[in-house]
């Protein structure tokens, strides 16, 4: 059986330490060095870069996220082990790791951390498809010849130059498509290298929970449940065509996955489907004026995202979450596209007025979706809003003296609310 170090790369066959280096850190699988499919998940990536640049910080466990009403955006493992994770309310948080570090998002920091590693993998293939700053998949086909090694070595590699390049951490899941990359990667967090082959896939799925499948959230678990779907075993009992009549879509996705099966290629050009932002209230608020200027500032954060990657979205998503965690969605559709604040912001406004009186709210968000590229499209003219031009026109203006002397350079009067 094929057999690979991870840290001095050594290959070889069979054994539980390496030869050369006599690491006990080796994977050996029958199928390694023909799998080609990848997936790189980091290891608690916002809490690792902090750690990496604050060393004081090593053995401490550390939440990054925002005050107590926010919540958790990621844990380090210290923090996890106490129960901490991931989309947590802040104030529980606390409660199991009272004697935790709590470090505001350091976008920046992650941002150019991310295209460390990026390059990284750029260097191995150009199928990259990221699925976010800490994690992509990787289709490492064809690379044998280009390399010399297989991908599981490449692999093996591109860990180790994280951690000696860039003091980083991360985790590799190997198989023979995305769904089941994806799931080997979680397998032995935090720097594990797990590989599930062709010729297990059906032993390996029968008795998995089907909570590992990506997308499987609360309600839809709710749903499986409600018919005795709990594992994979389960959903092998059930015909196609009643799983499809029962989940639609998703019931005929389900029926492929419950035999291992995932089509999707590895695609690098993978568009951004929405943009969007929100926030969350030290303390709940009702008040009309603090709330106008948060739509407006969030408003002014989506359109400079849009405007930065050249893109226009169709419909304006406005998020309130109440007091009591309920939550309420609105949307609209508009004429033409739009990457304006002053659009974006006066669509949410309305959208917001026609919610009335719900509050006091505890979160806000806005959002930016189905979007194009942007090739100078704008939203279509409204014969009722003849200043509306005029407004384009100042933001335009606006966004250039931002670029030029910095983006504190000219607020609207609005965004101090």
């Amino acid at each position: 059986m094929p057999a690979l170090c991870r840290d001095c790369m050594t290959q070889f066959e069979n054994g539980r330490r390496c030869p050369s280096c006599a690491s006990p850190r080796v994977v050996n699988h029958a199928e390694l060095n023909t799998l080609t499919v990848a997936h790189m998940d980091c290891d608690a990536f916002y809490a690792s870069v902090e750690k990496r640049d604050d060393p004081s910080l090593i053995d401490k466990p550390v939440i990054i996220g925002g005050g107590r009403r926010g919540v958790v955006s990621t844990a380090c493992y210290v923090a996890r082990i106490r129960g901490v994770r991931s989309a947590m309310p802040m104030f529980q948080a606390l409660k199991l790791c009272p004697d935790a570090v709590i470090i505001k998002p350091r976008m920046e920091a992650y941002v150019e951390a991310s295209r460390g590693i990026r390059t990284m993998m750029e260097e191995m293939t150009p199928a990259i498809e990221p699925l976010s700053l800490d994690e992509a998949f990787m289709d490492l086909g064809g690379t044998t010849r280009l390399h010399g090694v297989p991908p599981a070595v490449m692999l093996a590699r591109l860990i180790k130059r994280m951690r000696d390049e860039l003091g980083l951490s991360g985790s590799i899941g190997l198989s023979h498509n995305k769904f089941l990359a994806k799931v080997a990667s979680d397998l032995n967090k935090p720097r594990g290298f797990s590989v599930i082959g062709k010729a297990e896939t059906d032993e390996f799925l029968r008795d998995k929970s089907v909570k590992i499948i990506w997308g499987v959230g609360q309600v839809t678990q709710a749903s499986l449940d409600k018919v005795g779907i709990r594992t994979f075993a389960d959903l092998l009992r059930w015909e196609r065509t009643d799983l499809v009549a029962r989940f639609g879509g998703m019931g005929e996705r389900l029926w492929h996955l419950a035999r291992g099966q995932d089509k999707r290629r590895v695609s690098a050009h993978e568009p951004v489907q929405s943009i969007s932002k929100e926030t969350t209230f030290n303390d709940d608020t009702s008040d009309p004026d603090i709330l106008d200027g948060h739509i407006w500032r969030l408003a002014e954060q989506v359109a400079d995202r849009a405007k930065a990657k050249s893109l226009a979205g169709k419909v304006v998503t406005l998020k309130l979450k109440r007091a009591n965690h309920t939550s309420l969605t609105r949307r609209l559709t508009l004429n033409g596209s739009t990457q304006l604040a002053d659009a974006v912001y006066r669509t949410a406004k309305g959208l917001f007025d026609q919610v009335g009186d719900q509050g006091p709210y505890r979160l806000i968000g806005c959002g930016l979706s189905h979007l194009v590229d942007a090739d100078g499209s704008e939203l279509a003219a409204d014969l009722l809003d003849p200043n509306a031009d005029k407004r384009s026109a100042a933001e335009r203006a606006t966004d250039k003296i931002r670029d030029r002397f910095g983006s504190d350079a000219i607020k609207k009067g609005r965004s101090l609310r």
